[in-house]
Protein backbone atom coordinates (compact mmCIF):
# COMPACT_ATOMS: atom_id res chain seq x y z
CA UNK A 1 0.00 0.00 0.00
CA UNK A 2 1.01 3.70 -0.71
CA UNK A 3 1.49 5.49 2.30
CA UNK A 4 2.40 8.58 -0.25
CA UNK A 5 -0.09 11.23 -0.84
CA UNK A 6 -0.31 13.82 -3.79
CA UNK A 7 -1.30 17.24 -3.21
CA UNK A 8 -3.65 16.94 -6.06
CA UNK A 9 -5.63 14.57 -3.54
CA UNK A 10 -6.38 17.92 -1.01
CA UNK A 11 -8.60 20.47 -2.16
CA UNK A 12 -7.43 24.15 -1.11
CA UNK A 13 -9.33 25.80 0.84
CA UNK A 14 -11.52 28.54 -1.64
CA UNK A 15 -11.50 32.00 -0.36
CA UNK A 16 -14.78 33.62 -1.22
CA UNK A 17 -15.70 37.63 -1.35
CA UNK A 18 -18.74 38.76 0.08
CA UNK A 19 -20.26 35.08 0.46
CA UNK A 20 -24.27 35.05 0.82
CA UNK A 21 -26.87 32.81 0.07
CA UNK A 22 -27.77 33.34 -4.14
CA UNK A 23 -31.46 32.62 -4.70
CA UNK A 24 -30.26 31.10 -8.19
CA UNK A 25 -27.70 28.60 -7.29
CA UNK A 26 -29.04 28.54 -3.87
CA UNK A 27 -26.22 27.74 -2.28
CA UNK A 28 -23.72 29.77 -0.74
CA UNK A 29 -21.05 31.67 -3.51
CA UNK A 30 -18.72 34.67 -3.73
CA UNK A 31 -20.78 37.99 -4.95
CA UNK A 32 -19.79 41.77 -5.70
CA UNK A 33 -20.89 44.26 -5.00
CA UNK A 34 -22.85 46.37 -7.24
CA UNK A 35 -24.38 49.11 -5.06
CA UNK A 36 -24.75 49.97 -1.20
CA UNK A 37 -27.14 52.20 0.33
CA UNK A 38 -27.48 52.91 4.17
CA UNK A 39 -30.66 52.55 5.63
CA UNK A 40 -30.66 53.27 9.60
CA UNK A 41 -28.10 51.21 11.65
CA UNK A 42 -28.40 48.85 8.36
CA UNK A 43 -27.55 48.48 4.77
CA UNK A 44 -29.14 47.86 1.53
CA UNK A 45 -26.98 45.66 -0.92
CA UNK A 46 -27.31 44.98 -4.74
CA UNK A 47 -25.11 41.99 -5.46
CA UNK A 48 -23.97 39.94 -8.51
CA UNK A 49 -23.18 36.26 -7.99
CA UNK A 50 -19.86 35.01 -9.50
CA UNK A 51 -20.81 31.50 -10.28
CA UNK A 52 -24.26 32.65 -12.15
CA UNK A 53 -23.80 36.39 -13.18
CA UNK A 54 -27.47 36.75 -11.53
CA UNK A 55 -28.38 40.10 -9.70
CA UNK A 56 -29.94 40.37 -6.56
CA UNK A 57 -30.54 42.48 -3.13
CA UNK A 58 -29.53 41.89 0.39
CA UNK A 59 -31.08 43.46 3.55
CA UNK A 60 -29.14 43.86 6.25
CA UNK A 61 -30.76 44.93 9.35
CA UNK A 62 -29.15 44.96 12.82
CA UNK A 63 -31.27 43.74 15.80
CA UNK A 64 -33.49 46.16 17.91
CA UNK A 65 -31.44 48.46 20.21
CA UNK A 66 -32.78 47.49 24.11
CA UNK A 67 -32.30 50.28 26.38
CA UNK A 68 -30.95 49.35 30.08
CA UNK A 69 -30.48 51.62 33.21
CA UNK A 70 -27.12 50.51 34.74
CA UNK A 71 -26.30 51.57 38.04
CA UNK A 72 -22.36 52.33 37.59
CA UNK A 73 -20.49 52.44 41.24
CA UNK A 74 -16.80 54.38 41.23
CA UNK A 75 -15.65 53.87 44.83
CA UNK A 76 -18.01 55.77 46.92
CA UNK A 77 -19.75 57.32 44.36
CA UNK A 78 -22.47 55.16 42.31
CA UNK A 79 -24.64 56.84 39.10
CA UNK A 80 -27.26 56.10 36.61
CA UNK A 81 -26.52 55.57 33.16
CA UNK A 82 -28.82 54.74 30.34
CA UNK A 83 -26.85 52.16 27.39
CA UNK A 84 -27.99 50.61 24.06
CA UNK A 85 -27.10 47.20 23.80
CA UNK A 86 -28.54 44.88 20.72
CA UNK A 87 -31.80 42.94 21.88
CA UNK A 88 -30.18 39.54 21.29
CA UNK A 89 -26.74 40.55 22.63
CA UNK A 90 -26.13 37.90 25.95
CA UNK A 91 -25.13 39.46 29.04
CA UNK A 92 -23.20 37.50 31.84
CA UNK A 93 -22.10 38.17 35.47
CA UNK A 94 -18.45 39.33 35.25
CA UNK A 95 -18.59 40.56 32.03
CA UNK A 96 -16.47 43.58 31.16
CA UNK A 97 -17.67 46.91 28.91
CA UNK A 98 -16.19 50.20 28.22
CA UNK A 99 -18.45 53.12 29.27
CA UNK A 100 -17.49 56.91 29.62
CA UNK A 101 -13.93 55.65 28.46
CA UNK A 102 -13.84 54.02 31.67
CA UNK A 103 -13.81 49.70 32.01
CA UNK A 104 -17.10 48.61 33.99
CA UNK A 105 -17.79 44.64 35.52
CA UNK A 106 -20.93 43.78 35.83
CA UNK A 107 -22.00 42.31 39.13
CA UNK A 108 -25.86 41.76 39.16
CA UNK A 109 -28.34 41.15 36.78
CA UNK A 110 -31.99 41.61 37.52
CA UNK A 111 -35.27 40.80 34.97
CA UNK A 112 -38.69 40.63 35.60
CA UNK A 113 -38.87 37.16 37.39
CA UNK A 114 -36.05 38.42 39.72
CA UNK A 115 -31.76 38.20 40.00
CA UNK A 116 -30.51 35.79 36.93
CA UNK A 117 -26.39 34.95 36.24
CA UNK A 118 -27.13 35.31 32.75
CA UNK A 119 -29.48 36.61 30.13
CA UNK A 120 -30.53 38.00 26.81
CA UNK A 121 -30.22 41.63 27.04
CA UNK A 122 -34.06 41.65 25.66
CA UNK A 123 -35.18 40.38 29.00
CA UNK A 124 -32.72 42.95 30.95
CA UNK A 125 -34.53 45.32 33.25
CA UNK A 126 -31.38 46.38 34.94
CA UNK A 127 -28.02 45.57 35.95
CA UNK A 128 -25.54 46.98 38.09
CA UNK A 129 -21.75 47.16 37.38
CA UNK A 130 -18.44 48.09 39.42
CA UNK A 131 -15.14 50.70 37.74
CA UNK A 132 -12.94 47.31 36.85
CA UNK A 133 -9.71 49.64 35.85
CA UNK A 134 -8.80 51.12 38.59
CA UNK A 135 -9.33 50.02 42.10
CA UNK A 136 -10.08 51.87 45.48
CA UNK A 137 -7.76 50.55 48.61
CA UNK A 138 -8.73 51.04 51.87
CA UNK A 139 -5.62 51.58 54.45
CA UNK A 140 -4.90 52.40 58.09
CA UNK A 141 -2.10 54.12 58.15
CA UNK A 142 -0.69 53.75 62.26
CA UNK A 143 1.88 56.35 63.99
CA UNK A 144 2.92 55.62 67.50
CA UNK A 145 -0.66 55.65 69.11
CA UNK A 146 -2.75 57.52 66.38
CA UNK A 147 -4.43 55.73 63.49
CA UNK A 148 -5.78 57.78 60.30
CA UNK A 149 -8.19 56.26 57.98
CA UNK A 150 -7.27 56.34 53.69
CA UNK A 151 -7.53 55.26 50.65
CA UNK A 152 -5.38 54.69 47.77
CA UNK A 153 -6.27 54.65 44.24
CA UNK A 154 -4.28 52.20 41.87
CA UNK A 155 -4.49 51.10 38.38
CA UNK A 156 -5.93 47.26 37.77
CA UNK A 157 -3.82 44.33 38.30
CA UNK A 158 -1.77 46.43 40.71
CA UNK A 159 -0.23 44.10 43.56
CA UNK A 160 0.76 45.07 47.28
CA UNK A 161 4.07 43.27 49.27
CA UNK A 162 3.47 42.44 53.12
CA UNK A 163 6.43 43.84 54.93
CA UNK A 164 7.40 46.24 52.04
CA UNK A 165 8.18 50.30 52.09
CA UNK A 166 5.10 52.34 50.46
CA UNK A 167 6.26 55.63 49.37
CA UNK A 168 2.22 57.42 50.03
CA UNK A 169 3.36 61.26 48.92
CA UNK A 170 6.50 62.26 50.92
CA UNK A 171 5.77 59.88 53.62
CA UNK A 172 7.26 56.85 53.98
CA UNK A 173 4.86 53.63 55.68
CA UNK A 174 5.69 50.47 55.85
CA UNK A 175 2.89 47.56 54.75
CA UNK A 176 2.29 46.10 58.48
CA UNK A 177 -0.39 43.58 56.86
CA UNK A 178 -2.99 43.04 54.09
CA UNK A 179 -6.49 42.04 55.30
CA UNK A 180 -8.39 40.43 51.83
CA UNK A 181 -11.70 39.12 53.59
CA UNK A 182 -10.68 35.48 54.59
CA UNK A 183 -7.85 36.70 57.05
CA UNK A 184 -5.13 38.78 57.48
CA UNK A 185 -1.45 37.95 56.29
CA UNK A 186 1.53 38.92 57.30
CA UNK A 187 3.89 37.95 54.27
CA UNK A 188 3.13 37.33 50.23
CA UNK A 189 1.40 39.62 47.85
CA UNK A 190 -1.98 40.21 47.16
CA UNK A 191 -4.02 41.90 44.30
CA UNK A 192 -5.55 44.96 45.04
CA UNK A 193 -8.41 43.69 43.53
CA UNK A 194 -8.89 41.11 46.64
CA UNK A 195 -7.83 43.83 49.24
CA UNK A 196 -10.36 44.71 51.97
CA UNK A 197 -8.02 47.09 54.28
CA UNK A 198 -3.91 47.38 54.29
CA UNK A 199 -2.69 48.50 57.60
CA UNK A 200 0.46 50.51 57.44
CA UNK A 201 2.99 51.53 60.28
CA UNK A 202 5.68 53.65 60.33
CA UNK A 203 8.67 52.07 59.28
CA UNK A 204 11.91 51.68 62.44
CA UNK A 205 13.80 55.30 62.62
CA UNK A 206 17.09 55.21 62.38
CA UNK A 207 17.83 56.27 65.97
CA UNK A 208 16.53 53.17 66.96
CA UNK A 209 19.41 51.27 66.02
CA UNK A 210 22.48 53.80 66.97
CA UNK A 211 24.55 52.20 69.40
CA UNK A 212 23.82 53.68 73.40
CA UNK A 213 26.02 51.78 75.39
CA UNK A 214 29.88 52.76 75.47
CA UNK A 215 30.46 49.02 74.24
CA UNK A 216 27.90 49.57 71.68
CA UNK A 217 29.68 52.92 69.90
CA UNK A 218 33.36 51.31 70.22
CA UNK A 219 32.04 48.34 68.45
CA UNK A 220 30.03 50.70 66.12
CA UNK A 221 33.32 52.49 65.80
CA UNK A 222 35.59 49.45 64.71
CA UNK A 223 32.85 48.40 61.92
CA UNK A 224 33.09 51.80 60.46
CA UNK A 225 29.25 53.06 61.24
CA UNK A 226 30.17 55.75 63.21
CA UNK A 227 32.27 58.50 61.14
CA UNK A 228 35.55 57.54 59.21
CA UNK A 229 37.66 54.42 60.36
CA UNK A 230 40.85 53.27 57.33
CA UNK A 231 40.79 49.92 58.74
CA UNK A 232 36.99 48.81 59.88
CA UNK A 233 36.51 45.50 61.61
CA UNK A 234 33.66 43.48 59.84
CA UNK A 235 30.83 41.95 61.75
CA UNK A 236 30.96 38.26 62.03
CA UNK A 237 27.41 37.74 60.49
CA UNK A 238 29.62 38.53 57.20
CA UNK A 239 32.48 36.49 57.97
CA UNK A 240 32.01 33.31 56.37
CA UNK A 241 33.70 30.13 58.46
CA UNK A 242 37.60 29.02 57.64
CA UNK A 243 37.68 32.62 55.47
CA UNK A 244 40.00 35.85 56.64
CA UNK A 245 38.82 38.82 56.12
CA UNK A 246 40.35 40.98 53.41
CA UNK A 247 40.98 43.59 55.26
CA UNK A 248 43.21 42.30 57.92
CA UNK A 249 46.90 42.97 58.19
CA UNK A 250 49.22 40.02 56.86
CA UNK A 251 51.76 39.59 59.65
CA UNK A 252 55.34 39.73 57.77
CA UNK A 253 57.70 36.32 58.44
CA UNK A 254 60.71 37.09 61.12
CA UNK A 255 63.77 37.21 59.60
Amino acid sequence: MDDDFDEDDFDEDEVMENAVLCPTCEDVTGHQILRQKEIGRGMDYLLRCEECSAVHELQFRPPPLKRVPFMLTDGPSSYMATIDLDADEWLENNDVFEHDEMAWRITRLETEDGVTEAVEASKLIRAVALRQDMHRVKITKTRGDISTPDVLIVEDGTQFKAGTILEIGVQTWRIRAIHTGEGRTLRGTVDASLIKRMYLHEPPRPERFEPKTPRERRQAWKEGRLGFNPNPILPKEYIKKRVKPSNRRKKKPRK
